[in-house]
């Protein structure tokens, strides 16, 4: 299983609002392939020597940066924590404090030193669909799939996760036509079986989902399709399907099926925005403008921003008023602005996607649509 813990609202929106002068984001690719991880330790270790630089050319103490040092550095330690990773690795540290998510995305290594965490990177990994689970339900099994963009499909191992719908209900078969059993027979008593059978089905998958933000696709054929569908409790459940009867059918197969579902589902969220964003500018309520935007983000107008994840445009956005001060070249008296740009919108509600620059309207470094004029 490719070990992920991308964080949930609460924890990104915390991450936004803390404040630090020595504040460190680090991102590094990493690898599921334990035998083959080697490589991103030393690469961390690079990339705190290049923060504890950063910090000494702001100016900060030598106590401040040991204490950054040492939270960063026992991660390097960490034997049991190297054993289970994804595809990149976002570190944030403090002097007091250390946190990181392991992510399915690809990143880039790269170190940032702030006054504040960068988080833009975590926005892409939360936003692009390079991960899913397939759902593979039948009558006779039931199979979660782990989908990735570039590895092998995965079946995961679920606890109690029952191993058919006869031996979950407690019956040699959900099909019986007897009428010994009272009300439960024919087609409607299949069908209490199998409602049955879908809700113990979405119980077991609730501890290993709970707080994730993968789409689930359902591989399954009637009356099991709307049976699920009627139970299911995780939020990113998704209304497209894959309907074929999935016994039997090897995990790369139903992952091959996924794949473009996967990436159809990003590129109609992007078409619905920029549907909006083109109703929304006619009212005065949509901008590419990245000063307009940074002053909607700070009075809380933003209801959903596009990032363009692939640059970083450096200065510093006014607490107040939302003013912007662009800069030339990195350093810990400056930050991204866009990122801060979607760290506010993240904090007064606002939704969030990271894309590529080239599925923002006119191509520009963010897109906003305003709840309000501003």
């Amino acid at each position: 299983m490719l070990h992920v813990d991308t964080p949930t609202q609460p924890e990104l929106q915390a991450l936004v609002a803390e404040r630090n002068p020595a504040s460190v984001s680090i991102y590094i690719k990493t690898t599921p392939q334990t035998q083959n991880i080697g490589s991103a330790g030393i690469t961390l270790a690079n990339l705190i020597k290049e923060a504890d630089v950063q910090l000494e050319k702001a100016g900060v103490d030598k106590r401040t940066r040991w204490a950054v040092t040492e939270q960063l550095e026992d991660v390097t330690e960490d034997e049991e924590f190297w054993t289970f990773q994804a595809n990149s690795l976002a570190i944030f540290a403090s002097p007091d404090s250390h946190r990181s998510y392991r992510l399915p995305t690809h990143l880039e290594s790269v170190v940032e030193v702030s006054d504040r965490f960068f988080l833009k990177p975590l926005i892409r990994a939360i936003s692009m669909p390079h991960h899913a689970f397939v759902l593979a339900l039948a009558e006779n099994e039931v199979r979660l799939i782990e989908v990735f963009s570039d590895m092998p499909a995965e079946t995961l191992r679920v606890a109690n996760l029952p191993k058919d719908a006869a031996s979950a209900v407690g019956t040699r078969t959900v099909n019986t036509r007897s009428h010994s059993s009272g009300r439960l027979h024919g087609s409607e008593g299949q069908k209490v079986h199998l409602r049955k059978y879908c809700r113990m089905v979405d119980a077991a998958l609730r501890p290993l989902l709970a707080g994730r933000h993968e789409p689930l696709i359902l591989a399954a054929t009637e009356p099991l399709l709307s049976i699920y569908r009627s139970v299911n409790s995780y939020p990113e459940f998704t209304e497209q399907a894959i309907v074929t009867s999935p016994a039997r059918v090897p995990a790369h197969e139903l992952a091959e099926r996924a794949r473009p579902m996967l990436d159809q589902r990003h590129a109609d969220s992007i078409a619905r925005f920029h549907e909006l964003f083109r109703v929304r500018e006619a009212d005065g309520r949509a901008t590419t403008d990245l000063s307009r935007a940074a002053r909607a983000a700070t009075f809380g107008a933003v209801d959903t921003l596009l990032v363009a994840i692939d640059e970083v445009i450096h200065g510093r956005v006014d607490e107040q008023t939302g003013e912007v001060t662009l800069v030339d070249g990195v350093g810990a008296d400056n930050y991204g602005v866009v990122d801060e740009i979607a760290g506010r919108t993240l904090i007064t509600g606002g939704r969030l996607l990271g894309v590529r620059k080239a599925d923002i309207p006119g191509e520009a470094s963010l897109a906003a649509v305003l709840r309000y004029a501003i």
